[in-house]
């Protein structure tokens, strides 16, 4: 078996037996050893994930993350990894640059609406929790 689809699956010997493979699907979904695989995919994907940090002051907050472009292939200038949502929030991800781009796009959308709608720039913790709902999906 292909060695890159075993790590993708999360297991050394590669696809899943036919009846692990039936418990795979959902997020509360047990095997019948008692694993969710979907939580195990997701913490093998995280241990191959970028550092993001977020410190707040009493007069503002730094976000970082590292920045290193896995090729020469790809333009490090037209990778963002930290974004602006609004003037008073940004974002910034350690993960997959696709999900990223939804959440961003999402975000965006969000507080544009919000603004449209109330001519004021929606409150953080207000974005945090319709961004939050989106990840939850």
């Amino acid at each position: 078996p292909d060695a890159s689809l075993g790590l993708l699956l999360g297991t050394a010997q590669g696809p899943m037996a036919g009846s692990e493979a039936n418990y795979s699907f959902s997020l509360t979904t047990f095997s019948r050893t008692g694993k969710l695989f979907q939580i195990e995919y997701a913490l093998n994907a995280i241990q191959g994930g970028k550092l993001a940090l977020g410190i707040r002051a009493k007069n503002g907050v730094v976000i970082c993350t590292d920045k290193k472009v896995p090729t020469s292939l790809i333009d490090s200038a037209e990778v963002h990894k930290v974004e602006e949502i609004t003037p008073s929030c940004g974002m910034v991800y350690a993960g997959l640059g696709p999900d990223y781009r939804v959440l961003v796009k999402n975000a965006r959308k969000t507080a544009q609406k919000y603004y449209t709608t109330y001519h004021e720039v929606q409150p953080v913790p207000m974005l945090v929790k319709d961004t939050a709902l989106v990840c939850q999906e």
